[in-house]
């Protein structure tokens, strides 16, 4: 997948979850492929706009300024893109992950979905 990811850890309070923080880059004309997450995600759209596909083929636009939640599990699968002439950089916070383990899971699309003939940053 082409595409830049950057990420920090910011580890818990005592009794607390660790946080991850990332910044995901998604080059003009790039899409993440479909994909889930094992926890929920919370993303601001630093720039550019962000088109997401989700599990039942709804479509969410994303600009600049705005924020959204993905919730986590297969039954979640969602595919972003990049269909403007600016890279979307995202700022995104989840649960940490165990060191080793993946962000993303790759994921077939749901019957009838648009696949996606670009690669980028699993989100």
């Amino acid at each position: 997948m082409s595409g830049r990811q950057a990420t920090a850890r910011h580890p818990g309070a005592a009794g607390h979850a660790d946080l991850e923080g990332r910044e995901i880059v998604i080059d003009p004309g790039g899409c993440t492929g479909w994909h889930y997450h094992r926890m929920q995600l919370i993303a601001v759209v630093r720039s550019g706009t962000l088109t997401r596909i989700l599990h039942d083929n709804s479509v969410q636009v994303h600009r600049a300024g705005t924020s959204f939640i993905e919730p986590p599990g297969a039954r979640h699968r969602h595919l972003g893109r990049n269909l403007g002439s600016e890279p979307v950089v995202l700022y995104v916070t989840c649960e940490a992950l165990p060191e080793g383990a993946a962000f993303s899971i790759p994921a077939q699309g749901p019957p009838g979905a648009t696949n996606c003939a670009c690669s980028g940053p699993a989100l």
